[in-house]
């Protein structure tokens, strides 16, 4: 039998190192899955429940990898739904190459069933690279340049593939005029700055005495240099929320995430600082940066086009921050003294005696920060972890401590619900042999995280370590959005938009041969999640908490509390119970426990 197109396709995936494709079948893709059949021994299909999970796998495998990963979906509706996916991995800066059937090329134009225009429709999300196959000798050069520019570029691509392409046999192009003949091969470069532009930057950071680091996603390569370069400064270090695994949190001046999810050290880091060193970060929210002019500024970044855009940075060091960092510390001078640095170290001490207080506090029935803290020492030794959009953020940004071998990430710029349990499947995929965790609300279990249960099912005994927990707060409530309801608009709690219905998620884990644990007491917070920890498949861990427990800011400005005390005045459903909760945890700051 000759070779297909398809089959070219697979196999010259598999020459650029890719191993496994995640996707979910259609007739508009029906050579590619054929070809795929016939590669099973050279490249892995995973099927998944629906496509917009394909892409958020792809983009958490390329999270917890740092290779290219590829995701497959039929035409018309399947390559809709891997928009969110991709959005996903774009503004993550993930490599994701995303392949998509087509209808036959002599229907095209003709309003023909589920023919849409895919380029146009990818345009935006895979801008750097989207083109549409033709014919068989243009196959070759599509995939080679999809996956080299998702890989140098660190984002989306697209290759679509008509479905009458997909079973023509393959051509090489021929060797004449108008012709392309690609290859394989990608190598990274030694990306620095100029030598003026390091010494300046050494100057502004040996001459400021509150020196403050914020580090992000790009620093996950780095975290050795990242010490470093504040041990010499003294310096603080917060952390940009995708990059919550860059440097461990049990160093004593690692003040923690920062923004509304943040903490009270990162926002007193902040406000305090005269010098602001940013590394590898594209933390979004100018309001918890200094204010302006106060602080002198520097910025590492690989990419230019995000430099110089969150603070009026005063050197911008176009690199990489591994290698920018590595030729910047012998240029710093080591800070004699560190009044600033035993500061910090005493606000960051002080801060984990208020998390584990307010962890303590009464809820109704369970203190989800209770569930956090107590998981938080609990964690495998190089576990990964995976958090969804929502409330159960709050929580991993700021109760669970990172220490040195741990992965975790979350939806970073999109902000999208979902991705959790993906991304928690994706690095099982990954990393076959480590704990995986993902952090899970109702809300999102309830969007698409169930039917991600299905696909942990079908696959768990091919792993070597099987454990996979997926810990779901249940409390009823999308409660991100009614905090936001009552602290930003000051408006009480809407319950026909808020409150959704129950399920029985630890019922439904075992309905699927997996384990099913409910924790709905404070008393079975550490037995359930041991029993969790140490069980020998994966666990649905269902904990029922208390939606009244406030996610408060790090900084309470009085616009928000003006909004929140119209939320109770306008007959918040939930008024007494959230006053006492959030005073309760309010008090913990000034007199922990």
């Amino acid at each position: 039998m000759s070779k297909t197109v398809s089959d070219f396709v697979i196999n010259r995936l598999s020459d650029w190192g890719i191993k496994r494709i995640f996707g979910y079948p259609g007739d508009g893709i029906n050579g590619l899955m054929g070809a795929l059949a016939r590669a099973e021994e050279k490249m892995k299909f995973i099927q998944v429940r629906h496509e917009e999970m394909a892409a958020f796998m792809a983009a958490g495998h390329a999270k917890y990898t740092g290779e290219v990963s590829v995701c497959l979906a039929t035409s018309g509706p399947g390559a809709v739904h891997l928009l969110n996916g991709l959005y996903d991995a774009k503004m993550d800066h993930q490599p994701v190459v995303a392949i998509v059937g087509q209808q036959a090329r002599m229907a095209l134009g003709g309003s023909y069933q589920q023919e849409i225009d895919l380029i146009s429709l990818f345009k935006d999300v895979a801008h750097e690279y989207v083109h549409m196959a033709s014919t068989p000798e243009q196959v070759r050069h599509l995939i080679d340049r999809a996956v080299r520019i998702a890989q140098a570029k660190r984002t989306v691509t697209c290759v679509i593939m008509p479905n009458d392409v997909q079973e023509l046999d393959m051509v090489e192009p021929p060797r004449k005029h108008g012709s392309i003949h690609s290859g394989i091969g990608h190598s990274s470069v030694r990306m620095l700055p100029a030598t003026d532009q390091l010494q300046k930057a050494a100057d502004i950071l040996n001459e400021g005495e509150n020196v403050a680091m914020l580090v992000g996603a790009g620093c996950f390569h780095a975290a050795d240099e990242v010490i470093e370069t504040a041990e010499l400064l003294g310096a603080g270090v917060a952390k940009a929320l995708l990059g919550k695994a860059a440097i461990p949190d049990d160093l004593p001046y690692v003040t923690g995430a920062i923004g509304l999810l943040g903490t009270k050290p990162s926002w007193d880091l902040m406000t305090d600082c005269d010098t602001l060193l940013m590394i590898g970060t594209s933390f979004p929210y100018s309001e918890f940066l200094p204010k302006e002019g106060k602080a002198r500024a520097i910025q590492i970044d690989i990419d230019a086009n995000q430099l110089g855009i969150r603070y009026p940075t005063e050197v911008n060091l176009h690199g990489d921050s591994k290698e920018t960092l590595r030729e910047l510390i012998p240029l710093l001078k080591r800070k004699e003294n560190r009044e600033w640095r035993n500061k910090i170290e005493e606000n960051v001490a002080e801060w984990w005696k208020v998390l584990e207080a307010r962890a303590m506090n009464s809820a109704d029935p369970v203190n989800p920060q209770r569930v956090f803290w107590e998981l938080s020492s609990r964690l495998p030794d190089n576990c990964i972890l995976s958090a969804d959009s929502g409330s159960a953020a709050n929580w991993f940004a700021r109760d669970l401590k990172i220490r040195k071998g741990m992965m975790a990430s979350l939806s970073g710029n999109l902000a999208t619900m979902c991705p959790g349990v993906p991304y928690a499947i994706a690095a099982k995929f990954a990393h076959p042999d480590r704990p995986s965790i993902a952090l899970v609300g109702d809300g999102a279990m309830q969007m698409l995280g169930i039917n991600g249960l299905i696909t942990i099912a079908k696959y768990w005994k091919e792993w070597t370590d099987p454990r996979l927990i997926v810990l779901i707060l249940n409390n009823g409530d999308l409660n991100q959005v009614t905090w936001e309801q009552r602290a930003l608009a000051g408006d009480p709690k809407f319950e026909a938009s808020q409150n959704i219905p129950d399920f029985p998620y630890a019922e439904y884990g075992r309905l699927l041969g997996l384990e099913g644990i409910k924790i709905d007491r404070p008393d079975d917070v550490v037995s359930g999640l041991e029993r969790a920890l140490s069980a020998q498949r994966p666990v649905v861990l269902e904990a029922v908490v208390d939606p009244n427990v406030p996610p408060l800011p790090p900084h309470i400005k009085l616009e928000q509390a003006k909004a929140f005390a119209s939320s109770v005045i306008k007959g918040d459903v939930d008024a007494w119970d959230m006053i006492k909760k959030t005073y309760k945890d309010a008090v913990e700051e000034y007199l922990p426990h």
